[in-house]
């Protein structure tokens, strides 16, 4: 997600063998996955103003809330996997690290952003007299993995690990010993417990660790990973694209139906959202951007993480005046696409605005 290294592929291909892409081929069509999954997760949380409005429930106002939020939570519950899987490609295929040094940096580029962000969300809930714990308070469980108040972190406290582990295997394999980023990875896999041990030996409360990954946030990157690196004549074709939107369709029905039925919101790990980040990742992988587009797509997929840091402010300050419960259809579906489109454009435009302005280094 915050990687912007276009990548080195395989060479030509030799005859009888599948082509593949130029090497050193910039990846457009990654950078328009980045967007969209960044979009994604602003229609993720647009809903969810939605949803809050009418308790999760049908009942809890009129249907039209209610269908319009689970429309669209479930259309964008792909974008955190595609961050994953966007990340596995990455690391393990289009731009593996070289050293240890490189790991730092990559690092670098998420965990001060994220710091800073921390910060600002804990001062604009504290101003909006927001907070439901002391500041103090709240900030010192950011150290350890709170995502309160800026819930939609949770992401890079997982992010951060699997980056991590695996570069670790990515170096080693190629034969290297990347003793830093080694004990660092060690570091986060026993801290859960050595300070569960020092929190009773002591008598004193320690926030729980949460900068751990689950089983699943590996497998979408490793996922990505080997299906952003198929050949070209694996993915291409207008029909086979078509199958694969089609496939899509139907994952986004599933996933619907999976959240009224079973459980609001669908987890990450679960098989209908599998599917449908597979399914649209196909759909897109190796698509050909026009050239007349591909600046701009580069400035925007540059930046993608500042916007999808900054988003939340944007969002929670113009729900209020947007979302009801009692909405009826043209309300509730307005509702929904005037929130996601104001906040799409306020954040790219300030995250366009910082990197214009060299901050992007701090702001993400």
């Amino acid at each position: 997600m915050t990687v912007t290294d276009s990548g080195r592929l395989p060479g030509p291909a030799t005859p009888g063998t599948p082509a593949t892409r130029p090497r050193g081929e910039h990846r457009y069509d990654i950078d328009l996955v980045r967007v969209l999954a960044s979009v994604g997760v602003i229609v993720c949380h647009a809903a969810g103003e939605l949803m809050k409005a009418v308790d999760r429930s049908p009942s809890g106002g009129d249907g039209p809330v209610y269908w319009t939020a689970l429309a669209g939570d479930a259309l964008s519950r792909c974008a955190v996997p595609l961050f994953f899987a966007i990340a596995g490609w990455v690391v393990l295929s289009g731009a593996p690290p070289r050293d240890g040094g490189q790991i730092r940096g990559r690092l670098t580029r998420i965990v001060v952003p994220m710091v800073l962000w921390t910060a600002a969300y804990l001062v604009w809930d504290r101003v909006r007299d927001a907070n439901t714990d002391p500041t103090r308070q709240l900030a010192w469980d950011a150290v350890f993995g709170s995502v309160r108040p800026a819930f939609h972190l949770w992401y890079l406290y997982a992010y951060v690990p699997v980056i991590l582990l695996l570069s670790v295997a990515v170096l080693a394999r190629a034969g290297k010993r990347p003793w830093g980023a080694g004990a660092a990875l060690l570091g986060i896999a026993l801290a859960p417990t050595l300070l569960g041990d020092l929190g009773r030996l002591l008598d004193v409360r320690l926030p729980s660790f949460a900068w751990q990954f689950g089983v699943y946030q590996i497998a979408y990157a490793v996922a990505g990973a080997v299906l952003l690196s198929l050949p070209g004549s694996a993915v291409a074709g207008r029909r086979r694209r078509l199958l694969w939107l089609a496939g899509g369709l139907c994952a986004w029905a599933a996933v619907a139906g999976y959240e009224h039925r079973v459980h609001f919101p669908s987890p990450y790990g679960s098989v209908v959202v599998a599917l449908l980040a597979g399914t649209l990742l196909m759909a897109l992988n190796g698509i050909r951007v026009p050239e007349r587009f591909r600046p701009l797509l580069g400035r925007l997929a540059g930046a993608s993480f500042g916007a999808y840091l900054v988003h939340l402010m944007f969002l929670e300050a113009i729900a209020g005046s947007v979302v009801s419960a009692d909405a009826g259809w043209p309300a509730a579906v307005g509702g929904l696409v005037g929130l996601t489109v104001a906040t799409v454009v306020l954040s790219f435009a300030a995250a366009l605005l910082w990197t214009r302005l060299r901050l992007g280094r701090w702001l993400g």
